[in-house]
Protein backbone atom coordinates (compact mmCIF):
# COMPACT_ATOMS: atom_id res chain seq x y z
CA UNK A 1 0.00 0.00 0.00
CA UNK A 2 3.11 2.03 0.97
CA UNK A 3 4.22 1.54 -3.02
CA UNK A 4 0.51 2.28 -4.60
CA UNK A 5 1.11 5.38 -2.65
CA UNK A 6 4.25 6.68 -3.95
CA UNK A 7 3.02 5.73 -7.51
CA UNK A 8 0.05 7.63 -7.62
CA UNK A 9 1.06 10.41 -5.67
CA UNK A 10 4.59 11.16 -7.64
CA UNK A 11 2.57 10.43 -10.79
CA UNK A 12 0.21 13.30 -9.86
CA UNK A 13 2.93 15.54 -9.51
CA UNK A 14 5.18 14.87 -12.38
CA UNK A 15 2.07 14.85 -14.15
CA UNK A 16 1.05 17.89 -13.31
CA UNK A 17 4.26 19.65 -14.36
CA UNK A 18 4.62 17.88 -17.59
CA UNK A 19 0.89 19.50 -18.10
CA UNK A 20 2.80 22.93 -17.56
CA UNK A 21 5.94 22.39 -18.89
CA UNK A 22 8.48 20.28 -20.74
CA UNK A 23 11.34 21.43 -19.23
CA UNK A 24 13.56 18.59 -17.79
CA UNK A 25 14.88 20.18 -15.02
CA UNK A 26 11.65 21.01 -13.87
CA UNK A 27 9.95 18.08 -14.18
CA UNK A 28 13.13 16.09 -12.92
CA UNK A 29 13.58 18.72 -9.39
CA UNK A 30 9.69 18.34 -8.82
CA UNK A 31 9.67 14.61 -9.19
CA UNK A 32 12.30 14.38 -7.22
CA UNK A 33 11.18 17.10 -4.33
CA UNK A 34 7.72 15.45 -4.06
CA UNK A 35 8.76 11.72 -4.13
CA UNK A 36 11.32 12.73 -0.92
CA UNK A 37 8.63 14.53 0.81
CA UNK A 38 6.43 12.11 0.61
CA UNK A 39 8.49 9.56 1.27
CA UNK A 40 9.46 11.23 4.27
CA UNK A 41 6.07 12.48 5.40
CA UNK A 42 4.83 8.90 5.34
CA UNK A 43 7.56 7.76 7.43
CA UNK A 44 7.38 10.31 9.96
CA UNK A 45 3.29 9.59 9.95
CA UNK A 46 4.07 6.18 10.26
CA UNK A 47 6.39 6.78 13.23
CA UNK A 48 3.90 9.25 15.09
CA UNK A 49 1.00 6.86 14.53
CA UNK A 50 2.57 3.59 15.39
CA UNK A 51 4.45 4.96 18.49
CA UNK A 52 0.62 5.79 19.69
CA UNK A 53 -0.56 2.42 19.55
CA UNK A 54 2.53 1.43 20.87
CA UNK A 55 1.81 3.43 24.06
CA UNK A 56 -1.57 2.61 24.58
CA UNK A 57 -0.94 -0.79 24.03
CA UNK A 58 1.89 -0.19 26.86
CA UNK A 59 -0.81 1.64 29.36
CA UNK A 60 -3.46 -1.04 29.08
CA UNK A 61 -0.36 -3.70 29.93
CA UNK A 62 0.63 -2.03 32.87
CA UNK A 63 -2.78 -1.29 34.22
CA UNK A 64 -3.82 -5.27 33.68
CA UNK A 65 -0.17 -6.00 35.61
CA UNK A 66 -2.03 -3.36 38.19
CA UNK A 67 -5.16 -4.89 38.38
CA UNK A 68 -3.49 -8.93 38.76
CA UNK A 69 -1.39 -7.46 41.44
CA UNK A 70 -4.37 -5.97 43.56
CA UNK A 71 -7.39 -8.37 43.00
CA UNK A 72 -6.13 -11.29 41.50
CA UNK A 73 -9.10 -13.37 42.30
CA UNK A 74 -11.24 -10.68 40.26
CA UNK A 75 -8.88 -11.26 37.47
CA UNK A 76 -8.84 -14.89 37.14
CA UNK A 77 -13.16 -15.21 37.52
CA UNK A 78 -12.70 -12.65 34.78
CA UNK A 79 -10.37 -14.73 32.33
CA UNK A 80 -12.34 -17.95 33.05
CA UNK A 81 -15.41 -16.19 32.19
CA UNK A 82 -13.48 -15.23 28.77
CA UNK A 83 -13.14 -19.11 28.19
CA UNK A 84 -16.11 -19.47 28.95
CA UNK A 85 -16.95 -17.29 26.07
CA UNK A 86 -14.99 -19.18 23.70
CA UNK A 87 -16.77 -22.28 24.22
CA UNK A 88 -15.35 -24.05 27.17
CA UNK A 89 -17.29 -24.98 30.48
CA UNK A 90 -17.72 -23.88 34.01
CA UNK A 91 -15.52 -25.93 35.29
CA UNK A 92 -12.71 -26.46 32.37
CA UNK A 93 -12.31 -22.62 32.04
CA UNK A 94 -11.92 -22.49 35.63
CA UNK A 95 -9.62 -24.80 35.59
CA UNK A 96 -7.56 -23.39 32.65
CA UNK A 97 -7.74 -20.18 33.94
CA UNK A 98 -5.92 -21.02 37.03
CA UNK A 99 -3.45 -23.08 34.67
CA UNK A 100 -2.81 -19.84 32.64
CA UNK A 101 -2.55 -17.80 35.77
CA UNK A 102 0.42 -19.99 37.25
CA UNK A 103 2.05 -19.86 33.96
CA UNK A 104 2.05 -16.44 33.02
CA UNK A 105 -0.75 -14.24 34.42
CA UNK A 106 -0.42 -10.94 32.44
CA UNK A 107 0.15 -12.74 29.47
CA UNK A 108 -2.66 -15.03 29.05
CA UNK A 109 -4.84 -11.60 30.23
CA UNK A 110 -2.78 -9.63 27.18
CA UNK A 111 -4.11 -12.25 24.65
CA UNK A 112 -7.28 -13.17 25.67
CA UNK A 113 -8.92 -9.76 26.99
CA UNK A 114 -6.20 -7.67 24.83
CA UNK A 115 -5.36 -8.79 21.92
CA UNK A 116 -2.25 -8.09 22.80
CA UNK A 117 1.30 -10.34 22.25
CA UNK A 118 3.61 -8.42 25.29
CA UNK A 119 6.29 -9.74 23.81
CA UNK A 120 5.98 -8.34 20.21
CA UNK A 121 4.41 -5.00 20.69
CA UNK A 122 4.54 -3.03 17.48
CA UNK A 123 7.43 -1.12 16.06
CA UNK A 124 7.37 2.34 14.98
CA UNK A 125 10.43 2.30 13.05
CA UNK A 126 10.20 -0.73 11.68
CA UNK A 127 7.13 1.22 10.28
CA UNK A 128 8.55 4.60 9.62
CA UNK A 129 11.56 2.88 7.28
CA UNK A 130 8.86 -0.04 5.56
CA UNK A 131 6.58 3.07 4.33
CA UNK A 132 9.97 5.25 3.38
CA UNK A 133 11.06 2.25 1.24
CA UNK A 134 7.88 1.28 0.12
CA UNK A 135 7.07 4.68 -0.63
CA UNK A 136 10.25 5.55 -2.57
CA UNK A 137 10.20 2.02 -4.08
CA UNK A 138 6.57 3.00 -5.86
CA UNK A 139 7.41 6.86 -6.51
CA UNK A 140 10.68 5.84 -8.94
CA UNK A 141 8.23 4.11 -11.13
CA UNK A 142 6.54 7.18 -12.56
CA UNK A 143 9.41 9.47 -11.74
CA UNK A 144 12.22 7.41 -13.96
CA UNK A 145 9.47 6.75 -16.55
CA UNK A 146 9.07 10.35 -17.35
CA UNK A 147 13.04 11.59 -16.96
CA UNK A 148 14.24 8.45 -19.14
CA UNK A 149 11.45 8.42 -21.85
CA UNK A 150 12.10 10.18 -25.04
CA UNK A 151 10.13 13.69 -25.42
CA UNK A 152 7.83 12.70 -27.83
CA UNK A 153 6.68 9.50 -25.79
CA UNK A 154 7.13 10.81 -21.93
CA UNK A 155 3.25 11.61 -21.14
CA UNK A 156 2.51 7.81 -22.17
CA UNK A 157 5.27 6.57 -21.53
CA UNK A 158 4.70 7.49 -17.89
CA UNK A 159 0.88 6.46 -18.16
CA UNK A 160 1.28 3.58 -19.25
CA UNK A 161 3.96 2.82 -16.52
CA UNK A 162 2.06 3.83 -13.77
CA UNK A 163 -1.13 1.64 -15.12
CA UNK A 164 1.32 -1.30 -15.24
CA UNK A 165 2.37 -0.86 -11.43
CA UNK A 166 -0.94 -0.18 -10.17
CA UNK A 167 -2.46 -3.56 -12.05
CA UNK A 168 0.38 -5.04 -10.02
CA UNK A 169 0.50 -3.22 -6.64
CA UNK A 170 -3.41 -4.16 -6.85
CA UNK A 171 -2.84 -7.45 -7.75
CA UNK A 172 -0.55 -8.35 -4.53
CA UNK A 173 -2.63 -6.40 -2.06
CA UNK A 174 -5.66 -8.46 -3.08
CA UNK A 175 -4.07 -11.88 -2.86
CA UNK A 176 -2.02 -10.57 0.52
CA UNK A 177 -5.40 -9.70 2.18
CA UNK A 178 -7.55 -12.48 0.72
CA UNK A 179 -9.72 -10.29 -1.34
CA UNK A 180 -11.22 -10.34 -4.80
CA UNK A 181 -8.40 -9.46 -7.39
CA UNK A 182 -10.68 -8.06 -10.02
CA UNK A 183 -11.94 -5.24 -7.76
CA UNK A 184 -8.66 -4.20 -6.19
CA UNK A 185 -6.98 -3.69 -10.12
CA UNK A 186 -10.03 -2.19 -11.09
CA UNK A 187 -10.10 0.53 -8.31
CA UNK A 188 -6.47 0.82 -8.70
CA UNK A 189 -6.20 1.68 -12.49
CA UNK A 190 -8.95 3.93 -12.14
CA UNK A 191 -7.97 5.57 -9.56
CA UNK A 192 -4.38 6.06 -10.11
CA UNK A 193 -5.92 7.06 -13.71
CA UNK A 194 -8.44 9.42 -12.77
CA UNK A 195 -5.51 11.58 -10.67
CA UNK A 196 -2.87 11.76 -13.59
CA UNK A 197 -5.63 13.09 -15.91
CA UNK A 198 -6.78 16.01 -13.53
CA UNK A 199 -3.22 16.93 -12.42
CA UNK A 200 -2.34 16.89 -15.88
CA UNK A 201 -5.54 19.00 -16.83
CA UNK A 202 -4.77 21.48 -14.21
CA UNK A 203 -0.73 21.93 -15.42
CA UNK A 204 -1.94 22.48 -19.04
CA UNK A 205 -4.30 25.12 -17.84
CA UNK A 206 -1.78 26.91 -15.52
CA UNK A 207 0.90 26.23 -17.63
CA UNK A 208 -1.03 27.57 -20.91
CA UNK A 209 -2.22 30.60 -18.61
CA UNK A 210 1.12 31.32 -17.36
CA UNK A 211 2.47 31.33 -20.90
Amino acid sequence: LGANDGVISTAGLVMGVAGATTNLLALATAGIAGLVAGALSMAAGEYVSVSAQRDSERALLAKESHELATMPEEELAELADLLQRKGMSEDVAKTAAQQLMDHDALGAHADLELGIDQHDLVSPWAAAISSLFSFSIGGLIPLLAMLLAPADIRVGATVASVLLALFVTGFVSARVGGAPVLPAIVRNILGGFLAMAVTFGIGTLVGTQLG
